[in-house]
């Protein structure tokens, strides 16, 4: 078996009609590729129809006739709505000939083999429908009979026979390398080709199973769930999605009666080295339950989960009998007749012990356990009804004593029949009698999972790296809330016109191609955020407004954070830089600015490990511009430099007015902005400055300066003409030391020169250290672009969501 392959499963709300089966369609494009196996149950509620059709049929009533028009109208919409042309009319016919084929069962007497005969029906109809329509829409596609390779026998619940069915499987898939191959799940045979029904959640089994004959990498089960949430979500609102949950947690949620998970699923994931996924086919991008083999090292419930009928059977023991010593024997045989009990509870002082069970089991388990009374010396078993169980999982749940005394607590007022923890510490159960849960599964839930934290932005610049930014917050938004349980809300968006302040949210699309700004006033809108709703409030400052970073630390007095790809606070005086620092250490806020210098790239976050390491900054040079970077990459002589610098006009590599550019200013506050990142108490006088434009040129206006960037050529040509006598080139060169030197300055380098052969517009930065001292480190990429900036911004949120 090849290990590229995986598993995905769609249950039949997912396929309850044809809209359904297009959105699976859409999934299996998106989400598979060819060899991969597709499990599949039956549409909607084919399946109760069949056992209606069963048992119409059973007792003789006219009624079996019409429930299976209904069910045949219903399959045959399902291939009209979905098929055209050759595909429809295979799929029709092949459907006649299954009808005809059923009827005839029906008229000819049933029992058990034919009964899960007919069952199979749903299947069957689901996976070669799906296969055909796939085929349909341009995807090679077949269906497999999971009967030809599942091999198990009759029992109450089956198991697969995993070797067997291994041997099996190899060969149907032969020659289907190169195409996805739909099966029929729920569905096994024995091993005189009766058809075995593998009983509760055995599409989900058989998915699970064929994953781990197949070896397959992984296996997705697509429901109407995205997958295991905090709590259901049908009754507390606040329930959020689990991205992760150990299988030792799936399995004792899921053996404490979760619908979501069944422990049959999971016996097979437990046994083969597959991943397990949870996901919504409804929602498909809107997270998944990734369950994982590693146990969360921190103990502490991550569910509520609840049973609002439950049942308990009591066992009344001889005085002088050992709890422990009789339930020993009784956990074995509860097992072995498949019913045993979601908690046990022992109670020594009256001699009992009390199984707790759904409704749907309780009564098989008092037969079995009647039964098992005849060869032991209980004195009693009693079934007892109208109970409730509510309890927390979690791995180490019960060794969490704040989260103990909440569920104990919140408990004290119900009717409280006992509370038991799980011998592996997995979980913390309360039986109750009967009540209404909701109530108590949203008290639980507030009180052991707090609320989303609220954090709203405020984004002052939304030109091109701020309408970027937007559209990337918009895309990112819904995995970022998920991944720290946040919500983020857009509540305002300025720029020098004005703005617009709505602490009920914006939406971020409204303003990535301009709007109609409102006038403001400082004191008015400093007077407004500080009295914002949220938890917290992040300003996003993507401007190059020196006048905006004045009011820096205003906004730290306020307690606002502040994200920034402005340099002028980074740059300005050392006492104003310092003064920022400290109002917002003062105030326990946080100011992030690493898309100050060189966008996205890592370079203030390299500095900061480094340091945090033990290591010390020596210096860092490299090309702090990536319009500079590339008209010097360009500078060869083959043309005027002025010619080049309009070129690069042209396309957008400029500031609007080059002179920004080329007056080396910007290169310099980067500069001053790393010195004091690796410590240095520098200020812009102590950084030697060569600008490329001569005084001349800097006292014309923009226009005129346009018309004469020809004043530029003779000096450059020199410098370059005497750098290739040299077998050297010519770059625009950013350097400090530890010594406190600090230059920026137009450089003649080697042609092998590291900062010599970049890729057009890219920035370098050479970290120079104590531990990369003979070979510095060296960060080198775009170091400018609406897109990697926008991209350094929303860097920066994402550390400051995980920050609070």
């Amino acid at each position: 078996m090849q290990q590229t392959r995986h598993v995905h499963k769609f249950g039949g709300s997912s396929l309850a009609d044809p809209n359904c089966f297009r959105r699976v369609a859409d999934i299996i494009s998106k989400h598979s590729a060819d060899k991969d196996l597709i499990v599949v149950s039956a549409a909607g509620k084919t399946t109760n129809r069949l056992i209606e059709i069963i048992e119409y049929a059973t007792e003789g009533d006219t009624a079996a006739a019409q429930a299976l028009a209904s069910l045949s109208e219903f399959q045959r919409n399902l291939a009209t709505e979905l098929l055209s042309g050759s595909f429809q009319q295979q799929a029709l016919n092949d459907l006649d000939q299954d009808l005809t084929q059923l009827a005839l069962m029906l008229e000819n007497g049933l029992d058990q083999y034919i009964n899960n005969q007919i069952l199979s029906f749903g299947e069957v109809w689901s996976a070669r429908l799906l296969s055909i329509y796939l085929r349909q829409q341009g995807l090679a596609a077949s269906w497999l009979d999971s009967r030809k390779y599942l091999s198990a026998e009759f029992g109450v619940q089956p198991v697969v026979d995993i070797e067997l069915s291994r041997e099996k499987l190899t060969q149907e898939l032969l020659g289907r390398e190169n195409e996805r191959v739909v099966i029929t799940g729920f569905f096994a045979a024995d091993e005189q080709g009766h058809t075995v029904t593998l009983g509760r959640n055995g599409s989900d089994y058989s998915a699970t199973v064929t994953g781990a004959i197949a070896n397959a990498v992984s296996t997705t089960i697509w429901s109407d769930v995205a997958g295991v949430f905090s709590t259901d979500p049908r009754k507390v609102k606040s329930a959020v999605l689990l991205e992760r949950l150990s299988l030792d947690e799936a399995a004792e949620l899921s053996r404490l009666g979760s619908p979501v998970l069944h422990a049959r699923t999971l016996s097979p994931v437990i046994a083969s080295s597959q991943k397990l996924s949870l996901r919504s086919s409804y929602t498909p991008d809107e997270g998944s339950t990734q369950i994982v083999r590693r146990q969360h090292k921190l103990g502490a419930a991550k569910i509520v989960h609840g049973l609002e009928q439950a049942c308990l059977i009591e066992i009344t023991l001889p005085e002088g009998a050992n709890l422990s010593d009789s339930y020993a024997p009784l956990a074995d045989y509860l097992s072995a007749h498949y019913v045993s009990p979601l908690v046990i509870n022992k109670d020594a002082k009256a001699h009992t012990l009390r199984l707790v069970y759904t409704p749907e089991v309780a009564n098989s388990a008092h037969q079995v356990l009647q039964q098992y009374s005849h060869i032991t010396d209980f004195s009693a078993v009693e079934l007892k009804t109208g109970y409730s169980m509510v309890g927390l999982v979690g791995n180490g749940v019960s060794d969490n004593a704040e989260q103990c005394y909440r569920f104990y607590r919140a408990l004290s007022d119900q009717p409280l029949e006992f509370i038991q923890a799980c011998d592996k510490k997995l979980s913390l159960v309360a039986v109750t009698k009967e009540i209404l849960l909701e109530p108590l599964l949203q008290t639980l839930h507030e009180t052991l999972f707090k609320r989303a934290k609220r954090i709203g932005l405020v984004l002052f610049g939304n030109g091109n790296i701020g309408s970027a930014w937007l559209k990337l917050l918009t895309a990112e938004q819904s995995k970022l809330e998920q991944r720290f349980h946040q919500k983020l809300t857009l509540c305002g968006v300025f720029n020098h016109l004005g703005g617009k302040l709505n602490f009920d949210g914006l939406m971020p699309q409204d303003f990535q191609a301009g709007f109609e700004p409102e006038p403001f006033i400082w004191e008015e809108l400093l007077s407004k955020l500080k009295h914002h709703p949220f938890d917290e409030l992040v300003i996003l400052d993507i401007t190059a407004s020196e006048s905006l970073s004045r009011y820096y630390p205003e906004f730290a007095a306020r307690h606002l954070h502040l994200i920034t790809a402005n340099k002028y606070a980074g740059s300005a005086e050392i006492s104003f830089y310092n003064e920022v620092k400290q109002s917002f250490s003062d105030h326990g806020c946080h100011w992030l600015y690493n898309a100050t210098v060189g966008a996205g790239l890592p370079v203030q976050s390299s500095i900061a490990m480094l340091q945090g390491a033990g290591d010390h900054i020596q210096g860092i040079s490299g090309i702090f511009s990536g319009t500079l970077s590339w008209l010097f990459q360009q500078y060869d002589g083959s043309m005027p430099f002025s010619e080049l610098l309009d070129q690069a006009w042209q396309q957008g590599l400029t500031e609007p007015d080059p002179r920004e550019d080329l007056s080396g200013n910007d290169v310099m506050r980067k500069l001053l902005i790393l010195a004091r990142e690796a410590g240095l108490k520098m200020e812009a006088k102590d950084i030697e400055l060569s600008s490329l434009v001569p005084d001349e040129l800097a006292k014309m206006s923009a226009d005129e300066f346009m018309q004469n960037t020809h004043l530029l050529d003779e000096t450059l040509a020199e410098k370059l003409e005497k750098a290739q006598k040299q077998g050297k080139v010519l770059r625009y060169i950013a350097r400090f030391s530890v010594n406190g030197k600090a230059t920026v300055s137009l450089e003649a380098l080697s042609e092998t020169h590291a900062f010599a052969n970049l890729l057009p517009c890219d920035n370098v930065f050479a970290i120079e250290t104590q531990w990369y001292r003979t070979n510095p480190l060296t960060v080198q990429g775009p170091g400018a672009g609406r897109e990697v900036t926008a991209g350094a911004i929303q860097a920066d949120l994402v550390s400051l969501c995980e920050k609070l």
